[in-house]
Formats: structure tokens, sequence, C-alpha cells
């Protein structure tokens, strides 16, 4: 991201002025924050405009998640601003989620005055130090002189790259002191960070030349896809309709390639579907564009897709032989990769694609004909499968431009399994840190982003509470969110593995004192909705899709229900237990010592 010439380029203003002024030339409209002490400067200068509006969060970790759905729902790096000391501790579970999954953010904090650093004055803390671990990278600056080039540059390091959040912490008396701005153009940049964006056109022909050698190939695509952009969507649908090669996909790549098409295997990993993790473990030519070989993604790594020739695609050099170790590692974006690799592949003979992958089609639809996302229904219970199900029936009969967050748990897998996305961006998910919380303030960021489109928070009872104060910045803002709670009055993920692996000793993973969730919805000023009968769920989804005003919408759904396919920790993806054979004799055979110390 670029910004653009600014027409106060070399005007005196003040740092706080400064900040304001960054945030227009770099194209930001919403900014995400709580106020305090060591920002009031930078809140003065917001309440002297408008062209940028201020979201008042009801906590800062609110601000983060808010600002990180934002920035995944439009491609735009999301802005949070906060105050010094508990103002920038409480965004760090934020800013450690959006750099486990690429999400753009610039946080700005405010510090005590210079002269005061140091010195344990009233909220201070060491913002940079807390923070390195968990951005990008993070500047304090001390000078009226540094400040807009380091503004500048913290959009660029965010946006470019491999995605990542920022901190800039500036001192309250840097934001008081007067000096001349300056644009993108005119402050500089940091020369040391050069991000590779062009892929070795050797790496990538020789990619390509394995491609059209394999029998049993499948293209594994990931989260950097959606952060390439929607070029990077259109290319990567591009290189599986020509070369007919089945795709899978990890929890943070969906939507990249639309779930109703042809070559879709469905999601990969711990929760995925049996054809997509069979076809991973035995494929002989395994394509990797913009993942990064997470634990979730490969159980055990000696027995993963163990006779394969792997290729791995990715802007970050440092995920290329980082976990798997890969045949061919071509580092740069996506967009630029494919580009190369789709006149590359079809510049190559690659001879008849489907009388050279029948066989492999044919163990394909073998593995889908197991229908590894079966249940069993039920005419009382709402079962928690069918809600997603009827969800996302709704959606559809409403024709609305939809967006999902969740939270994390069971209902987040289930939501991945039954929910299907055809476009990239319009899935909110915590995926590498799994952060309860993260979906109601993400939905609040979506929907500010998209005021008239349909956004779904599909939530769990316990994570909804962690975040549940945001319900009143949305009533606040008029945003219309939705929160579809799958109440099965467990930490439902929790409870199934204490089940699975801890002799069904369900310590601590009961909800004994839920709130009414529609009493909630209404002292907040929300809309509260409750189901809990198969046959009224289509009717009262329509209510809550057609309500202008946030919902809470309380569906009670089994309580013991389990999300299953499900590979046990310490094995590989051909030893998964699926939904009949759960029982309790093929669980215990499943699931060895070795597996329960891996959990």
């Amino acid at each position: 991201m670029s910004a653009k010439k600014s027409k106060f380029d070399g005007a005196e203003m003040t740092g706080a002025g400064m900040v304001l002024q960054a945030l227009r030339d770099n194209g930001v409209r919403h900014v995400f924050g709580y106020p305090g002490g060591a920002v009031l400067p930078i809140y003065d200068e917001l309440f002297q405009q408008d062209d940028i509006k201020h979201i008042l969060v009801r906590h800062e970790q609110g601000a983060g998640h808010a600002a990180e759905g934002y920035a995944r729902s439009t491609g735009k790096p999301g802005v949070v601003l906060v105050t010094s000391g508990p103002g920038a501790t409480n965004t760090v579970t934020a800013l450690q989620d959006a750099l486990m999954d690429s999400i753009p953010l610039v946080c700005i904090s405010g510090q005590v005055p210079t002269t005061l650093i140091g010195s344990d004055a009233f909220q201070e803390c060491d913002t940079v130090g807390i923070t390195r671990p968990c951005t990008k990278h993070n500047w304090l600056v001390k000078s009226i002189e540094d400040l807009p080039r380091v503004l500048h540059e913290a959009f660029r390091i965010a946006t470019t790259g491999r995605p990542g959040p920022v901190v800039v912490d500036i001192p309250k008396d840097i934001q008081f002191q007067l000096g001349m701005y300056k644009s993108a153009e005119t402050a500089g940049h940091r020369l040391s960070y050069k991000p590779k964006v062009e892929g070795n056109l050797e790496a990538i022909k020789a990619a390509v030349d394995l491609m059209a050698k394999a029998k049993k190939p499948i293209i594994y695509s990931g989260g950097g896809v959606i952060n390439s952009g929607d070029k990077a969507s259109e290319l990567l649908r591009e290189l599986v309709e020509e070369t007919g090669f089945p795709i899978t996909s990890t929890l943070m790549g969906l939507g990249a390639y639309p779930a109703s098409g042809e070559h879709w295997l469905g999601m990969l990993g711990m929760h995925g579907t049996y054809e997509a993790n069979m076809a991973m473990h035995d494929c002989d030519v395994m394509i990797n564009i913009g993942a990064r070989f997470d634990d979730r993604i490969t159980g055990r790594i000696d027995a993963f897709s163990p006779n394969s020739k792997k290729i791995h695609i990715d802007i970050d050099p440092t995920s290329i032989n980082k976990i798997v170790h890969v045949d061919i590692g071509v580092i740069g974006d996506v967009v630029n990769v494919l580009e190369h690799m789709l006149k590359l592949w079809r510049d190559t003979k690659t001879g008849d694609q489907n009388k050279k992958l029948g066989s492999w089609r044919d163990s394909i639809r073998t593995w889908k004909a197991r229908n590894s996302l079966a249940y069993t229904p039920s005419k009382t219970s709402i079962m928690p499968q069918f809600a997603i199900e009827r969800l996302y029936a709704g959606v559809m009969r409403s024709g609305k431009d939809t967006y999902i967050t969740t939270e994390v748990g069971q209902h987040q897998m289930w939501a991945a399994q039954y929910f299907g996305f055809e476009k990239p961006n319009r899935w909110m998910t915590s995926g590498g840190l799994g952060t309860m919380g993260y979906g109601l303030p993400a939905a609040m960021g979506v929907q500010v982003a998209h005021p008239d489109s349909l956004v779904i928070d599909i939530a769990g009872d316990a994570s909804i509470q962690m975040m549940m104060q945001e319900m009143s910045t949305a009533v606040q803002y008029g945003l219309p969110m939705k929160i579809f709670i799958l109440n099965n009055q467990y930490m439902g993920m929790v409870r199934q593995w204490q089940q699975l692996l801890h002799g069904n000793r369900l310590s601590n993973s009961y909800s004994e004192a839920l709130p009414d969730f529609v009493k909630l919805a209404e002292a907040y000023g929300g809309v509260g909705l409750y189901c809990d009968r198969p046959d009224d769920l289509d009717d009262a989804i329509d209510q809550m899709i057609n309500v202008d005003a946030p919902v809470i919408f309380d569906c009670r759904v089994a309580n013991l229900a389990n999300c299953f396919p499900m590979i046990p920790s310490g094995k590989a993806h051909n030893e998964m237990l699926l939904p009949d054979e759960a029982s309790d004799e093929a669980i215990s055979k499943a699931i060895d010592k070795k597996g329960k110390e891996l959990v």
C-alpha cells in the first residue's frame, strides 16, 4: 500500500496532527479505539475533523479484533488507537492473533512523556518491549522529526510482504510538539526492508515440470492466497481448471476456491474431510500455495504425505523448510508466481489430463462416497451440524452479500465444514492463535467496512461471553450484525477432548450459570431470539436475517455432539476418526498414550 502525496507536505503541525494526516494519506477511513490520558491530543484532533470515523469500543482487545475483521474483509489495514499502559497491554492478544494469521494492523499507542519514560510513571509500560514478539515491527518515537516517516513506514510494513501487525508508540509530549509534516514520498523509508515479490523463474519452471509428471497431484491452498488479493484467487481458480488438479484448503484459505467447484475436496486437517486428508496422504505431488504447514494441518510430521514431492509457494522466506522439507521452494507473491506458473503450464505439453488423472479421480470419488460429514439427525433436538446447514440455506434464500466470522471451538469447525464459501474475504476466523472472543468484535469491524451486507458471527455459548461487551458498541453505531450462538452449555471442544483423551473427566467444561441471551440482547438495546426445535429453525433464522438491528440468536443444540471427522493428536491423515466409527472402543484404539501426550 503506498500513500498519496499530500498537499500538506512541508506544513507545520503538531505530532497529533501528523497522526491524523498520515492516516488520511494512507487511505484510512475508520479507526477502532479507546481514549486515555496518553492519547488525548490525538483524540482532540479526531474531534475537530469528520473524514476519519472513530469507533469507540468497550475494550482494547475488541478494538484489535474489530480491526482484524475490517482488514480481513477488505484487504486494507485495520487501525487501532489506544492509550498507554493497560490500553496497550490489552491489545496484545489481538496483535498476536493478527501476527499468526498474517492480518495487516497498525496500532497507534500513547506513551508517557519522554521525560518520564523509565520512571514507572502512571500508566507507563514498555510497550515496544512487550509487543516486540507479537508484531512484525514496532517503534517508540522519541523525536517529532521521525514521526511522519515512522507512520508511513508502519503502513508499508504492515501491508507488504507477509502482512502483519505493527505498533507505533508515541509519547504524549511528542503529540504536542510542532514539526514539519512529510508525505511518504519525501519522508524516506527503511531501505533494508525489501520483501521479495517476484518468484524465481527457474524454480517456477521446475515446479511446473514436476506438476506435469504428477499422477496423483493435490493443490493445498492457504490464507496467503486470500492475503494476495482477489487476483490471486482468480489465478488459483484458473490453475485448478487448467490442470484439473483436486484442491483442498486450510481453515484460513476457505473461499479462495469455491466450495461448489468441481475439484473441491473440502477443508484439510484435524477436522477436515476424509477425501481431503486421504488425498493429501496418498498424493505424489503437493503444491502448497500460501500455507505454512501448521500442526493442525500436518498431523504427525514424519507421516505427513510420505510419498510426495512437495512444492511450496510463499512470500515469507522463513516459512520455506521451516516445518516440512520441500523439494521446490518458490519465494514470492502468489499473484506473481501463479501468473508465471499458468503461462508455463499452458506452454507445456501435458498430454490428456483426464486420462492421466483418471485413476486418481476414481480414488477421490471413492473417498467422497464415504460421506465423512454425515451425522445422525434428530426430530426433537437441533443438531449443531443441522443448525449450520439451515443457516447456510437461510443466507442463500436471502440473497444477501454475506460475511461470516466465528469464535473458536466446535462451532468454528462445524461452520468451516458445513457453510459453503464461494468468494475470498467472506470468512473471518482466528486460525493460528485460536482466540475465543474473536468473532463478535471481528463481525463489528466487518459490518463497519460493509454496512449494507449481512454479517453473522457463528458463536459458542462460552466464547461469546469473552467479548460480549462489544454488543454495546454494535448498538451505539447501529451495526446490524447477527450473533448466532450454538448453545450446548459446554465449552464444546474442551469437553470433546476431555471425553476422548481424559477418560470423560469433564473438568470445568460445563457452563452452569449461562445468561439468558435473549434478555441480555435486549438489555444492550438489541434483539434477542431463541429456538430449540428443528421445525422452528428456518423461520427463526429468516427472522434473524431480516431484523435491521444487532441480534443475539440463542440456538439450543444437542449438548454432547462431537465434531468429526477428527485426526487424533499424533496420528497421520489416514488414521482419521469418522462419525460412524466413533464408538468408545474405536476411540480407545485410535488414541494411544503417545496421542494423549501430544494434545
